[in-house]
C-alpha cells in the first residue's frame, strides 16, 4: 500500500457532556483540516473503557460525539467518521505494538500517573497500555499528521518512538517485501489555534472538564443560549481590566482563558483581541464574549439536537465510515502480519 502524504487521524472519547474545550481544542480544528487534508475521525470508544469499565450510556455517548462532528461541519462523504470498536484491526495492531513498546516508555507517561492516582496497582492494564492503542489508532491508517492538544503531545511522541522502533527492528524485512526503507511514518503533530487548551471558567489553572463538580466551570455544547451567557457572566476573573499588551496575560490565568476563548471563537489572534478590547473592564468584555459564544455555538447545538433525535442516521454514518476505515486498516494489518512473519 503506498504511503499517504497528507492523512490526518484523530479521535474523541465518548465520555459524555461534550463541552467548549472539546470543541475549541479538537472538533473545530477537525472541521478546518478537512479542507486541506485527507481526514479520518474516530469516536475512540475502546479508550473509554480503560478507566470506567461498565458504561450503560456508551452507545448514546458515542452517538453524541458523532453528532458533534457532523454538527461542526465535518462532511461524512469527504471524510471517514466511525467508532473505533467497529474496526478490529485497531486492537490487533495495539497488541503487536505492546510487543514493540518498552515498559519504561509506558511507565513515563504522565497521563497514566494522573489517571491512576496514588493506587496505580489497582489501575487496569488497559489504562497502562492506552498509549499503544493510541499509536495503533494512528498508524493502522499510516496517518502522517495528528491534531493534538498539549496533554496528548507525550502520547504522540510515543507513537513516533513505536513507529521508529518497528521500522528499525524490521528494516531488512520491510525492504525485502518492497516497502522501501520504512513502513510506518513518523507522524507529525498539528497544534493550532488560540485555545488548544481551554481552562475551567471557575479556575483558570485547571483544564475545562466534565468531571468538575460545578456545571458553571464549563460550557456544554448542549447548553442553551441563556446558560452560555450566564456561565460567561459568572466566570471567575481578577479585578484588573484587560491588559493592553498580550504578554501581560501570562500571570493572569482567568483573563488569559477568556481572551483565548474569544480569539478561537472569532478566528483571530490573541493580539487582535487585546488590540480591540485591551483596557476594558470584564464587565464590558464578558457580554461581548457571551454574544459571540452564543452566535457560534447555537447552530451547533441545534444541529446536534436534530441529529440525536435521529439515531438511525447517526448509526448509518458510523457504519459506513467503519466499512471505509476497515478497507484501509485491513491492508495495513495484512502487510504488518507479513512483516512479522505470521502464517496465514
Amino acid at each position: 500500500m503506498p504511503q499517504p502524504t497528507n492523512r490526518v487521524f484523530s479521535g474523541v472519547q465518548p465520555t459524555g457532556n461534550l463541552h467548549l474545550g472539546n470543541y475549541l481544542g479538537a472538533i473545530k480544528n477537525f472541521a478546518a483540516l478537512q479542507h486541506t487534508h485527507e481526514c479520518i475521525y474516530c469516536v475512540v470508544d475502546l479508550h473509554a473503557v480503560t478507566v470506567e469499565l461498565v458504561q450503560p450510556q456508551l452507545k448514546a455517548q458515542t452517538r453524541e460525539i458523532a453528532a458533534a462532528y457532523l454538527a461542526a461541519g465535518i462532511d461524512p462523504e469527504r471524510n471517514i467518521i466511525f467508532n473505533q470498536s467497529q474496526v478490529r484491526e485497531h486492537s490487533e495492531l495495539a497488541w503487536l505494538f505492546n510487543c514493540v513498546a518498552r515498559m519504561g516508555w509506558l511507565s513515563r507517561m504522565t497521563q497514566f500517573k494522573d489517571k491512576a492516582g496514588k493506587d496505580a496497582e489497582q489501575a487496569s492494564v488497559g489504562l497502562f497500555a492506552y498509549p499503544s492503542l493510541m499509536a495503533a489508532d494512528i498508524l493502522v491508517y499510516r496517518a502522517t499528521h495528528v491534531p493534538v492538544g498539549d496533554d496528548q503531545k507525550q502520547h504522540l511522541e510515543l507513537t513516533r518512538d513505536i513507529a521508529a522502533k518497528f521500522n528499525h527492528d524490521f528494516a531488512a524485512r520491510i525492504r525485502e517485501l518492497g516497502h522501501g526503507e520504512s513502513y510506518f511514518p513518523v507522524t507529525e503533530p498539528i497544534i493550532e489555534g488560540a485555545a488548544t487548551r481551554v481552562m475551567s471558567l471557575r479556575d483558570g489553572t485547571r483544564k475545562m472538564s466534565k468531571s468538575e463538580p460545578s456545571d458553571l466551570s464549563r460550557i456544554n455544547l448542549t447548553d442553551s443560549a441563556d446558560d452560555i451567557s450566564k456561565k460567561i457572566r459568572k466566570a471567575k476573573t481578577d479585578p484588573e481590566p484587560l491588559p493592553e499588551d498580550s504578554k501581560e496575560l501570562g500571570d493572569r490565568p482567568e483573563a488569559k482563558n477568556l481572551v483565548g476563548i474569544y480569539a478561537s471563537l472569532a478566528d483571530v489572534t490573541v493580539e487582535e483581541v487585546i488590540a480591540e478590547h485591551g483596557g476594558k473592564q470584564f464587565g464590558a468584555f464578558k457580554p461581548v464574549l457571551a454574544e459571540l459564544a452564543v452566535e457560534r455555538l447555537s447552530p451547533i447545538n441545534r444541529e446536534m439536537r436534530k441529529l440525536l433525535d435521529d439515531p438511525g442516521h447517526v448509526d448509518s454514518v458510523l457504519n459506513s465510515g467503519a466499512a471505509r476505515a476497515r478497507e484501509i486498516a485491513s491492508v495495513t494489518i495484512k502487510e504488518v502480519r507479513d512483516i512479522f512473519g505470521f502464517l496465514g
